[in-house]
């Protein structure tokens, strides 16, 4: 059924580490490239699918994220999520974000608000650029080596601040070192003032499949001061994980 052949495509997409070529798709779920390419065209005018530059492959596009988000945040998995969210932001004082990879881009799925008045807005179903935001680094780190270096290559290294590395060797070396710590880190690379940091939930086989992060104002608190609170992050992904992986 024509259905079935579209949702076999999009859970492989969905579960690709990087963008996947024409032949690549075909050949892994059966469908004739000819057959693919309908199928991807179609899915391409929708937004389910993104087509990289220079017939680099394809990516999940914004509107398969956003069906995703939907799905999410209409049952009871996404109501425990916001708790055990809502008492980790109590318990540091700075917002606290529930996110997953998306392609090449970051998926703020939920989360819980400071009361404080100066914070940043970045409502459920924000994309942002995985080089300069500490989930998107943390994802990265954890790929493995040949993903990581082939999703650096189709990335555009955009200085968003005077901090955002921009340079592949630089990031690949700070990569490394946060695959180390096993956090992510972002220095007002993002945002000018604005500080995070992000621990990993994973998958029983080890795969990151999404992240717990806090971020906040460096008015507020320092780099230092917001990765005092790893440990509390730690323990909010645990309870996470068997909301999420099961």
């Amino acid at each position: 059924m024509r259905v079935l052949r579209v949702l076999r495509l999009i859970e492989h997409l969905a579960a690709a580490q990087h963008p996947q070529t024409l032949s690549q798709l075909s050949y892994r779920t059966g469908i004739p490239k000819a057959t693919m390419m309908r199928t991807l065209e179609g899915l391409e005018r929708l937004g389910y699918v993104l087509r990289m530059p220079i017939d680099r492959g394809y990516l999940l596009g914004p509107a398969a994220a956003d069906l995703a988000l939907s799905t999410l945040k209409n049952n009871a998995l996404m109501r425990g999520c916001r708790t055990i969210l809502g008492n980790l932001a109590a318990a540091i004082g700075e917002t606290c974000n529930l996110t997953m990879p998306a392609g090449s881009e970051v998926l703020y799925v939920d989360r819980v608000d400071t009361p404080e008045p100066l914070r940043l807005h970045l409502p459920p179903g924000t994309h942002a650029p995985m080089h300069c935001t500490a989930s998107g680094k943390l994802f990265m780190s954890r790929l493995p080596l040949l993903d990581q270096q082939k999703m650096l290559s189709l990335m555009v290294l955009k200085p968003l601040t005077p901090k955002t590395i921009v340079d592949v060797d630089l990031l690949t070396a700070e990569l490394t070192r946060l695959d180390a710590r096993g956090i992510g880190i972002d220095n007002e690379e993002f945002i000018h003032g604005m500080v995070a940091i992000a621990v990993p939930i994973c998958a029983p086989d080890g795969r990151t499949v999404a992240a717990v992060a806090c971020h906040a104002p460096t008015a507020r608190q320092s780099l230092d001061q917001l990765i005092e609170n790893i440990p509390k992050l730690k323990v909010a992904a645990l309870k996470l994980q068997p909301l999420l992986v099961g």
